[in-house]
């Protein structure tokens, strides 16, 4: 779609909506011959040299208007096809020889355009003499209506499986609709399904044009019938010109294709363009304006597809998980192709079941958007089959061979369900439990009976082999834990016997510096605990986490409460059921305790293209120069070392003496940071601390690090700035003004090289980076 760009500079921010194609045109019938194979055009995504074609106007028995059927192979925008690419039959004759075409694409074609020519002396030599004249004009539409026709197709299937739901089950387009959206690539207004029942529909089907997104494989295609990068075709939807994100791609290209057809009408003819709506070996015409019989006449411009080479999708399965093969209406997830669900492109798909040991097993499948994949086309489970089957997808795209993705799926094999036999259950908290057995992905329920206590369900997780079982034991008592385990294709379900226990409270150290407001009590059932009194100061529960068998539970201290000075000391512990535990504790020495005193970007560093960056945002380019002072009684010492880490400290780093970290006397050490010692990848908010031995002080906030994109040149007219350079997916969004209500929000995934954004009045672009939101940097384009 790259080649809309020139059209879409000229029209203003909130340009006019294109007329819908609304208006039921004539009719085609097509076949394509390649070999020995011949498939509806409908089952055709690509034409290639040497295929043969039969082409006839599907018209009404009392049609009185006569038409030309006029076809004509292109081969570029700067080279005319010879007078033989260009061929003519007269619809309304009664031999099938006269009334039809019957064409071989030739060698060197590259696009095939069709017209509907009302009949009138020397039709065909001025169609004839306007291919030959401005074959870059009919490059230019064939190429503009094949897209527009693919996108259409994906928007009729969202129409049509809309309004299918609303007549049959209205009460399921909650559940339906986001599926269809994700399948189709179609734009979703969630706020709809918050309506009641009867105007859900209605309301997901308002400005129905308008909710086409691109979809890679389709603008895959269209770069390749046009020779633009995919990824500026995909930006053009994120341009103000196009609409800020509010206008697709279809809409771009309906848009432009009255300029294009513009470019060669004259008093004779008025050419229309028409949406192609490819059904088996029928085409369907669309037309946006109605067609005149009186001069100027109207021709009917009809794409075919292109000649190029057949490009299959790369069709990837959605699920992460092996799949129940013995469930009803299994679904084969996949993603990536939105076009199989809306055209006949993919045909005679198949699903190949190769079992461990015997002959494969081919059955049919049935793409539905509605269930974002594949499903059995008779609709019967598969039967005979056991343990961990592979399903390869596969057929046709066009005349091609189609391989889709591999899954794996499962069958109950009759084995036996098992707990680790190391597996405890310690009532009075929930208990997780991992059992291993058959086909975890068809177990369809599990439930709990705790002796002879009614049945109740339990929370599951399937895993390749495994099951991961959350047990609710919190209000159990002591016994034996029945689990019973449901499946898909099993004739009764599985039953596990498990042994319940009481088990007290256990602790067994309390982890706590003097002065400290924190702690981490260490120990077994840790759940319990509800608060810590340690001389005078009250401690609670912060977080608990498990690691293994042992509890370590976070403690804060109430308000201002520190712990005492270093010591032995016994902390009472008070467990929610009111019960007091006594722990003696050794409180370590106090932390050393630091604060940051200053800090600098150096200079020569952040100069170039970005301004303004403010006493808390550090670029990635630049080097931060701070310091720290030591405060109560902590003096520094040589070997002191500076740790500075991210907030979730998955990066971290060591300053140490030297030039990064200097001491200018015994309450003052000097940092010099450099952002690339955590790693290329790293942002965010960044942390300090001071490191002595095996005692570190407090993190403290140093600075929210952010990484800048490269910015190569700016070239900028009244309206528009354009940003070339690399990174740019790193800007979140850019504010033309200060005051930021209109920012162009820039796509998550972006990959182009260039952004268009308006020009600012004031001549500094605001830019605020995906790493650090809450700030902005400024871009001078003077």
């Amino acid at each position: 779609m790259a080649l809309l760009l020139p059209a879409f500079a000229a029209l203003p921010v909130k340009a006019a909506d294109p007329v819908p194609f609304d208006l039921a045109g004539p009719g085609l019938v097509i076949t394509v011959t390649r070999g020995e194979t011949t498939l509806p055009i409908g089952q055709v995504p690509s034409l290639a040299p040497g295929d043969k074609l039969n082409i006839a106007a599907d018209l009404p028995k009392d049609q009185r208007a006569r038409f030309l059927l006029v076809s004509a192979f292109l081969n570029g925008a700067t080279n005319p096809p010879p007078k033989q690419w260009i061929h003519v039959a007269e619809t309304w004759k009664p031999k099938a020889k006269d009334n039809r075409l019957a064409l071989t694409i030739p060698d060197g074609a590259r696009q095939m355009i069709l017209f509907l020519v009302p009949d009138t002396g020397g039709a065909e030599g001025t169609i004839e003499g306007a291919v030959r004249g401005k074959p870059g004009e009919f490059v230019r539409a064939t190429q503009a209506l094949n897209q527009a026709s693919l996108d259409r197709s994906r928007l009729n299937a969202f129409i049509g499986a809309i309004q299918a739901q609303e007549n049959t089950h209205p009460e399921h387009l909650k559940t339906i609709a986001p599926t269809l959206a994700g399948s189709l690539a179609m734009k979703l207004n969630a706020d709809c399904l918050a309506k009641v029942v009867e105007f859900q529909a209605a309301c997901l089907l308002e400005n129905r044009d308008s909710l086409v997104l691109a979809d890679v494989h389709s603008s895959t295609m269209a770069e390749t019938l046009i020779g633009a990068p995919t990824d500026l075709a995909l930006q053009l939807s994120y341009t103000r010109e196009g609409g800020l994100g509010y206008y697709s791609p279809y809409i771009a290209v309906v848009r432009d294709l009255a300029r294009v057809f513009g470019a060669f009408s004259n008093p004779q003819f008025n050419y229309l363009p028409t949406l192609s709506q490819r059904q088996d070996d029928r085409v369907s015409l669309l037309l946006n304006t109605a067609p005149s019989f009186a001069k100027p006449k109207s021709v009917l411009v009809v794409s075919m597809p292109s000649i190029a080479a057949d490009a299959p999708p790369r069709l990837r399965d959605s699920g992460s998980q092996p799949l129940c093969g013995a469930q009803p209406g299994m679904v084969l997830p996949v993603e990536g192709a939105p076009l199989v669900f809306s055209t006949g492109y993919a045909h005679d798909m198949m699903v190949r079941l190769i079992p461990p040991s015997g002959t494969p097993v081919e059955r049919p499948v049935t793409a539905r958007a509605d269930r974002a994949g594949y499903l059995f086309t008779d609709g019967t489970p598969l039967a005979g089959l056991s343990g961990t089957v592979k399903a390869r997808l596969h057929g046709q795209w066009g005349f091609a061979p189609f391989d889709g993705p591999e899954f794996a799926l499962q069958f109950p094999d009759g084995q036996a369900w098992r707990a680790d036999k190391d597996a405890n259950l310690v009532i009075g908290r929930d208990n997780d439990i991992t059992l291993a057995g058959p086909a975890p992905a068809c177990v369809r329920s599990v439930t709990m009976r705790i002796g002879d206590a009614a049945p109740q369900r339990v929370a599951w997780k399937a895993g390749d082999d495994t099951l991961a079982l959350t047990l609710p034991l919190k209000d159990a008592r002591p016994g034996e834990i029945t689990i019973a385990i449901e499946q898909y294709g099993a004739t009764a379900p599985a039953s596990v016997r498990i042994a319940a226990y009481r088990q007290a409270s256990k602790l067994d150290a309390l982890d706590i510096h003097g002065g400290d407001m924190r702690g981490v009590l260490s120990g077994q059932r840790l759940d319990q605990v509800a608060s810590v009194e340690l001389g005078g100061v009250r401690l609670n529960p912060d977080g608990l986490t498990r690691d293994g068998d042992i509890d370590r539970l976070k403690l804060l201290a109430e308000g201002d409460g520190r712990a005492p000075d270093k010591g032995a000391i016994t902390a009472r512990v008070k467990l929610t059921d009111g019960r007091t535990l006594n722990l003696p504790v050794t409180i370590a020495a106090a932390r050393p305790h630091v604060a940051l005193l200053g800090k600098t970007l150096a200079p020569e560093q952040t100069a170039g293209w970005f301004e303004g960056f403010g006493p808390t945002l550090l670029p990635d380019i630049a080097t931060l120069d701070f310091s720290v002072r030591a405060g109560g009684e902590t003096r520094f010492l040589p070997n002191d070392v500076i740790e500075v880490a991210t907030d979730d400290e998955q990066a971290r780093t060591r300053l140490t003496a030297g030039p990064a970290l200097r001491l200018e006397g015994p309450s003052v050490l000097v940092a010099s940071f450099d952002p690339a010692a955590l790693g290329p990848s790293v942002s965010g908010p960044l942390k300090f601390r001071l490191v002595r031995g095996s005692i570190a002080s407090d993190w403290q906030p140093l600075a929210v690090l952010a990484r800048l994109p490269r910015i190569d040149a700016v070239a900028c007219n009244a309206t528009t700035c354009t940003l070339q350079g690399g990174g740019l997916y790193l800007i979140d969004a850019v504010l033309p003004t200060k005051g930021g209500d209109d920012a162009v929000q820039v796509p998550s995934g972006f990959t182009a090289r260039t952004l268009s954004v308006p020009a600012p009045a004031d001549g500094e672009l605001r830019l605020r980076l995906r790493d650090a939101p809450d700030a902005h940097v400024t871009l001078s384009v003077r």
